[in-house]
């Protein structure tokens, strides 16, 4: 399957990079000064200019392009010029940041009743009318919205399109080029009402189309529909969208914070690049946004026994059900082609991941007379996919180690497997970005939803999608309930309501997944309406510790309030003792109805006798009959996070003109791509090179000169500072014509 856009191509090169960290490449030869290019780049103000001011002061500063002004999620505006004039211009204008633009992509009946929303309809809100959503007004910004759609055209209350500048946020169709269905499938989980009900079926949605063909968009983009959802006063705002820069600081996320800050609850997808830590991407990271990762709702997941070997299988999206228990032959078929199958016929097949997309595989299997299909993957890991369309039997995805070794085993005897089925509810999906965010060490996603095998509404139809995408706007919707029943709440009553009586899940061993991976827990919305208290912060981050501190005190303060009726009693448990950890927590008091109260928790750590770089827990409030969980984070010494993450390569916006984009948490003392043959692994070049960059987004234009001759290399992105170096690999394919091209190197679909 070729890509079809930079974004595209930038998750194909992020998802190489298992595969290509096993690699050994020197470190290269330091090269010469790169010359100043153009740059797109975000100016933050540190006080408002009106629109005037801003042209004057962009026209004070030669050849620089100003490009978008916002009034209302920023107070700045967007220009595209060298980096030496912006830098100049955001002088003059006495700006706190300049950032590069960044670019972003996207990432129900069982799932809305496994969150409590068919309780919810049995409740009423001060009107006395039932709590659907009615009323409260949602945004949406994504791909547009088919507003045409029977289950979706009732709720619509117009929007903008960000792409084309026009009324018609309409989704992409084929004609216009790579169509989208994302926005429509989002809007449906929010309020979808016909034959498919979303969380709040009658509340109004508003579409913002920010991402266009494809589904990729800007920052620009973004960040101009953040600013118009503010100016349309909405109460609700989801983003199923994001990038995998795990920072605090890039525009969208504090673009997102100030949107909060005008009364509209924010809530954000967490990112599809788990299973491990740090992986959460803005606008994910925002501080004051609702991050949402994805859990699974009720499913029959397949398990298969082959000689005493319990492995679980993952069904791709679109499979049928996996529903014999019969013991069958398992027989390896190569990548799947058809002179490969042809001693599949009543037999579960093993295929290795590549060349063919998942669907062709399964064709050809089905074709040749097989019972099932498993695909394990050509990278490190389990992977999910989808099939393009129905196939009459069973496809499911295993992890490469998974596969490997059947394999191997069918190289020494037969092997029978016999297949059973087990019930899965609330786990952690694999894919479900975690945390911590870099830098700030606050505890990200702040709550998980499902988003697994998710059914809504797309163009034309019903189809079940998967992702962090999914998970959010049952977020969204159950926010618009809660603000349907408790009209006075705002944005971080509403977060409170869901997290304090978030339901803490555990992993498949049983064991509680940490606050960083699933926050407070899974959504409980019939409870976060009918809550007796609200807690704020619902989660609390202490910061970092050093080890040459001897002791250090840290404090942090939340506010409880009674929203009940009653007059209630509150204490504190103290969390599960550790080594070097002492906390203090105020004594047991009363609250009357609609008292607050702010109070003081303190955590005492001597670091000598800290073992782990992260410690993480709950501290449990006890109020009346309510017992509400306070998720808790903070970390010693500078932890293990990623120092170079994000890099992506495309089209820039003149002829022959390419842009990269790479994330430096902590800046580095010296920077490079460096290029290798990708089959000799021999030393060609550097693509740029810098030192002493800052902290945050660096984002670069450079000519189709710096790229070698045609052929496939391997870039290796490093970032090195203090004595260590992160790195990061992804592919460069220069085609004959001396350009960048997509590459394809037959991962399937």
């Amino acid at each position: 399957m070729k890509t079809k856009s930079f974004i595209l191509t930038l998750i194909l090169i992020l998802f190489f990079q298992p595969a290509a960290q096993a690699r050994t490449l020197h470190h290269p030869p330091i090269p010469t000064e790169f010359a100043n290019q153009e740059k797109v780049s975000i100016i933050i103000l540190d006080q408002e200019k009106s629109e005037q001011d801003i042209k004057k002061l962009v026209q004070s500063v030669p050849n620089l392009e100003l490009r978008h002004i916002y009034k209302y999620a920023l107070h700045g505006f967007s220009v595209k010029g060298r980096e030496d004039d912006i830098e100049k211009l955001s002088q003059l204008a006495g700006a706190r940041l300049a950032s590069p633009v960044n670019m972003y992509r996207v990432h129900a009946e069982e799932s809305v009743k496994m969150i409590g929303g068919e309780e919810v309809r049995g409740l009423f809100d001060a009107k006395n009318q039932r709590l659907t959503g009615k009323g409260v007004k949602v945004g949406v910004i994504d791909t547009g919205i088919d507003y045409t759609h029977p289950d979706l055209r009732a709720n619509y209350g117009g929007g903008y399109d960000l792409v084309d500048q026009d009324l018609d946020p309409m989704e992409t169709l084929p004609s216009e080029g790579a169509s989208t269905l994302h926005g429509t499938h989002v809007a449906g989980i929010i309020a979808a009402n016909g034959k498919i009900r979303g969380v709040a079926p009658e509340a109004t949605i508003l579409s913002y189309r920010a991402l266009g063909p494809g589904g990729s968009g800007t920052t620009e983009q973004v960040i101009a529909a953040i600013d118009r959802a503010i100016k349309d006063r909405v109460d609700i705002l989801n983003l199923s969208l994001g990038n995998n820069v795990n920072g605090p600081d890039l525009p969208i996320s504090l673009a997102l914070n100030k949107a909060v800050d005008q009364g509209i609850t924010a809530v954000t997808s967490s990112g599809n690049s788990g299973p491990n830590s740090w992986t959460v991407g803005s606008p994910g990271t925002a501080s004051k946004a609702i991050s949402v990762g994805a859990s699974t709702p009720t499913m029959n997941i397949p398990y298969i026994d082959i000689a005493g070997q319990i492995l679980r299988l993952e069904p791709l999206q679109g499979s049928v059900q996996w529903d014999f228990t019969k013991s069958y032959e398992i027989v390896f078929g190569g990548l799947g082609k058809k002179k490969e199958l042809k001693n599949a016929k009543g037999k579960i097949v093993l295929l290795e991941r590549g060349e063919l997309t998942f669907t062709e595989k399964a064709i050809n299997a089905y074709e040749a007379g097989a019972e099932a299909v498993m695909i394990y993957n050509n990278t490190k890991g389990a992977f999910f996919g989808n099939l393009e369309t129905e196939v009459a039997i069973p496809v499911t995805a295993l992890s490469k180690a998974n596969g490997e070794r059947i394999k191997k085993q069918l190289t020494k005897t037969k092997l029978l497997a016999r297949t059973f089925i087990k019930e899965e509810k609330d786990i952690l999906a694999d894919f479900s970005s975690r945390g911590p965010v870099t830098s700030t060490w606050e505890i990200k996603p702040d709550v998980v939803a499902p988003g697994v095998a998710i059914n809504s509404t797309v163009p034309g139809g019903y189809l079940p999608l998967q992702g962090t995408s999914m998970a959010a706007p049952h977020v969204a919707g159950a926010c618009a309930l809660i603000k349907q029943a408790h009209p006075d709440w705002g944005p971080e009553e509403i977060k409170a309501a869901l997290m304090n009586t978030a339901k803490p899940i555990i992993n498949q061993k049983g064991k509680l997944y940490r606050t960083f991976e699933q926050g407070a827990g899974r959504i409980q919305v019939e409870k976060a309406i009918k809550t007796n208290t609200l807690a704020m912060p619902a989660s609390l981050q202490f910061g970092k510790f050093k080890l040459a501190d001897r002791m250090h005190d840290h404090s942090n303060y939340i506010t409880i309030k009674n929203t009940s009726s009653k007059q209630q009693f509150y204490s504190f448990s103290i969390p599960h003792a550790e080594k070097g950890l002492s906390w203090k927590f105020p004594f047991s008091f009363y609250l009357k109805p609609g008292e607050e109260k702010r109070v003081q928790i303190r955590l005492s750590v001597d670091p000598r006798l800290l073992k782990k770089k992260i410690y993480d827990g709950n501290i449990i409030l006890n109020a009346g009959t309510q017992s509400i969980t306070l998720p808790y984070l903070y970390v010693l010494e500078e932890p293990n996070y990623p120092r170079v993450m994000g890099f992506g390569i495309g089209k820039g916006d003149k002829k022959d003109i390419y842009r990269y984009e790479v994330y430096l948490p902590g800046g580095a003392e010296e920077f490079g791509i460096a290029m290798f043959n990708a089959e000799s692994l021999r030393f060609i070049g550097f693509l740029d090179w810098k030192r002493n960059v800052g902290k945050g987004q660096l984002l670069e234009e450079i000519g189709s000169e710096k790229f070698p001759d045609p052929g496939l290399y391997i870039m290796k992105v490093f970032a090195k500072k203090a004595g260590k170096e992160d790195s990061i690999e992804s592919y460069l394919f220069v085609n004959p014509n001396g350009q960048l091209a997509d590459y394809d190197r037959g991962q399937g679909a």
